[in-house]
C-alpha cells in the first residue's frame, strides 16, 4: 500500500487515497459523494472564501460533492482531492513553485502527488496523481481560489539566499 506523509505524519486517510488513486478505483463506490477525512482547521473562516471561489472543472475533470467540510474533489473516479485547513507548512527544502502568484511545496510521491500551499493560514492541501491530470492544469485552475487566503511569507530559492545582506 502506497503511503502519503502530510506535515510529517501518516494520515490513514490519504494512504487509502493513494491506494484508490494508485488502482484507479472510484473513491466514492456506489455513492455520488467523494468520503474525504476534513482537515484539523476545516472550520476555519479563511477557507470559506476559497471554497466559493472553487472552479467547475479542473482540465476535463468535474467538480463533485464531498461529505467533510473545506474539502473538494474532481472526476470520477476523484482525480483531485483538495483540503483547507491543514498544518501550515514550515521552512523546508522541499521543491516550492510559484503559480500565478501562489506558492506550492510540492512532495512527489509515488502514485500520488502532495500540494500544499506554502505561507498562507490556513494552508490548503491538494492530492493528485500526475500520471492521470497535469499538476500545471491542477496548480492553475486552483491558483485564485487559492490566493482568497491571504499570503504572510513566500518561498525562496538559493538565489534568494545569496542575494541577502551579510553582517560585519
Amino acid at each position: 500500500m502506497h503511503q502519503l506523509r502530510a506535515q510529517g505524519s501518516v494520515r490513514p486517510h490519504l494512504r487509502m487515497l493513494a491506494a484508490a488513486a494508485a488502482a484507479g478505483l472510484v473513491l466514492s463506490g456506489c455513492s455520488p459523494v467523494v468520503d474525504v477525512a476534513p482537515a484539523k482547521d476545516a472550520a476555519s473562516a479563511a477557507c470559506a472564501p476559497m471554497m466559493l471561489a472553487l472552479p467547475d472543472a479542473i482540465g476535463e475533470a468535474r467538480l463533485r460533492k464531498t461529505n467533510s467540510q473545506a474539502t473538494a474533489a474532481w472526476g470520477d473516479p476523484s482525480l483531485v482531492v483538495l483540503r483547507c485547513g491543514v498544518n501550515v507548512p514550515g521552512p523546508t527544502t522541499d521543491r516550492c513553485v510559484t503559480v500565478n502568484g501562489v506558492d506550492w511545496v510540492i512532495k512527489e510521491g509515488s502514485p500520488v502527488w502532495t500540494l500544499t500551499t506554502f505561507g498562507r493560514e490556513p494552508a490548503t492541501e491538494i492530492l493528485m496523481d500526475p500520471d492521470k491530470i497535469s499538476s500545471a492544469t491542477v496548480l492553475a485552475d486552483l491558483a485564485v481560489p487559492a490566493a482568497k487566503i491571504a499570503a504572510t511569507r513566500n518561498c525562496v530559492g538559493q538565489e534568494d539566499l545569496q542575494n541577502l545582506p551579510t553582517s560585519k
